[in-house]
């Protein structure tokens, strides 16, 4: 899809759809409000309004809004996005191809919030996963302009870049788990990193063994297919030494559980266990693609978990790259294995920073449903700016503690530790599992079992939490 400013602000062509954007609470605007009300309602051939949504007319040929959307002056990212969602899904129901957004009754701040929204509803609404399809149905809404001053320009660049990067992290989550192996996911990170100028590495599995990473291959040996450590640089900073930010994406591209077998039902779904790492790759690529001035790392560790005669048992001890022996008792606990491992690989980096990202617990849904992500860390002041951040771009997430207690939950007889606690506190139980991984440096983990995607008649990839990663690391550049 196409997304432009026009500054001149000239009157759209009739056919286009138009969206008139106003301030609630402002008096001049409330007036203009009115009367653009009052034509839709005095307008024959117009249906009553529905949700601020109208049907397009022509009034002494000047275009009437097709739809409104009022905001207040300080209304909120959620609140907008309901309502241009709405309004996007309206003009892709009614096949308009292109849709004018007027966002001249907007302060700077507003229209570069609204923009950002507006483009985020518009590609949400048009978005398709159906290359598999003998009838796909081709997208109506090609072309959206707004009209707004040359300042919104660069708002406008970075709002593509991130529908842009949800998008590629949801293809990536879609696609079919035979097509969407280990190494098919390796191969689009380093493409799609190369592409915006980064570098690509992919260890592979005599590399990963050669580095320690015994947790990590523990997984890895039940599959038939190659694993891949895959490792992309991007040195935006002044200074190529400057610490790292670093991002850490579980890749589990299919979760069958392992030995410990995972029940038949829904288990396609399970081809999303990889969304953590398909989330890492899009933000760092959209990161790397704005050329963020900060370095950034984006460190993912991705096989399949199979079972099979070389898989790994429950009751096998395996130890980890940083010394730690792990007592493996259920095998459907292999995300902390693998992620583990590369945390322990990031410390070599020295980082700012260190998120890591996974779809790590049904326990995590049980606890905060699908709206918000659960997130923990050993930084407070990481929390809270992610819990900030999340709120203000309504990718939200929640803070779930790591007592020093839940320790005890992961006591093995026969080993440093065992990859799932005693009954209770799942979720926390197994970010305290990667605390011990992770004690060297600022860290903070979400796990985004309920947000990485939606279940049902509308299934698939949410984009889910690439709002949120890119606007962190946007927020870091700024310092």
């Amino acid at each position: 899809m196409k997304f432009s400013i026009n500054s001149e602000k000239n009157q759209p062509e009739p056919a286009s759809a138009y969206v008139q954007v106003t301030v609630k609470g402002d008096k001049k605007e409330a007036v203009a409000y009115a009367e653009v009300l009052n034509a839709l309602q005095n307008t024959l051939d117009a249906d009553a309004a529905v949700d601020s949504v109208v049907n397009l007319t022509m009034v002494d040929a000047t275009l009437v809004p097709m739809a409104v959307l009022q905001v207040t002056a300080d209304a909120t990212r959620a609140k907008i996005e309901k309502q241009a969602v709405k309004i996007a899904q309206y003009f892709e129901e009614r096949q308009a191809s292109h849709a004018v957004v007027d966002l001249t009754a907007l302060t700077a701040e507003q229209g570069a919030e609204c923009l950002e929204t507006l483009v985020l509803a518009f590609d949400k609404a048009a978005y398709r996963f159906d290359e598999h399809k003998r009838d796909a149905k081709a997208v109506s809404l090609q072309e959206v302009e707004f009209l707004a001053d040359d300042s919104l320009q660069a708002a406008l660049n970075t709002a593509v870049v991130l529908a842009k990067a949800m998008a590629f992290a949801k293809d990536l989550g879609n696609q079919a788990p035979n097509i969407c192996t280990p190494t098919f996911l390796a191969e689009q990170a380093r493409a799609h990193a190369e592409a915006v100028g980064a570098q690509a590495v992919l260890h592979d599995a005599a590399a990963i063994q050669s580095m320690g990473m015994g947790s990590f291959w523990s997984v890895a040996k039940g599959s038939v297919e190659t694993p891949y450590l895959i490792e992309l640089t991007h040195n935006g900073a002044a200074d190529a030494n400057e610490q790292p930010y670093v991002l850490v994406g579980k890749g589990i591209t299919f979760d069958t559980g392992g030995i410990s077998l995972k029940p038949g039902a829904n288990m396609d779904e399970m081809k999303y266990d990889m969304f953590g790492a398909a989330s890492v790759i899009a933000t760092f690529c959209a990161a790397a693609e704005l050329n963020l001035p900060i370095n950034l790392k984006a460190i993912v560790p991705t096989c399949e978990n199979m079972p099979s005669g070389g898989a790994v048992k429950p009751g096998d001890i395996v130890k980890a790259m940083n010394g730690i022996s792990i007592e493996v008792l259920n095998t459907d606990a292999e995300g902390r294995l693998i992620l583990c491992d590369a945390l322990s690989y990031a410390e070599q980096f020295k980082p700012k920073a260190v998120i890591d990202v996974a779809t790590l617990t049904g326990a995590c849904i049980v606890a905060l449903g699908h709206q918000v992500s659960g997130v923990m860390g050993n930084d407070q002041a990481l929390v809270d700016e992610l819990v900030q951040i999340g709120t203000d771009v309504n990718d939200r997430v929640w803070q779930l503690p790591l007592f020093e207690e839940y320790r005890d939950q992961l006591k093995s007889n026969f080993a440093d530790l065992a990859n799932i606690g005693t009954p209770g506190a799942g979720t926390i139980t197994a970010a305290t599992f990667l605390s011990y991984f992770t004690e060297n440096y600022s860290w903070a983990h979400l796990d985004v079992a309920g947000t990485a995607w939606v279940s049902g008649a509308n299934k698939g990839a949410s984009g889910r939490p690439v709002p949120l990663l890119l606007n962190y690391l946007r927020a870091q550049a700024e310092k």
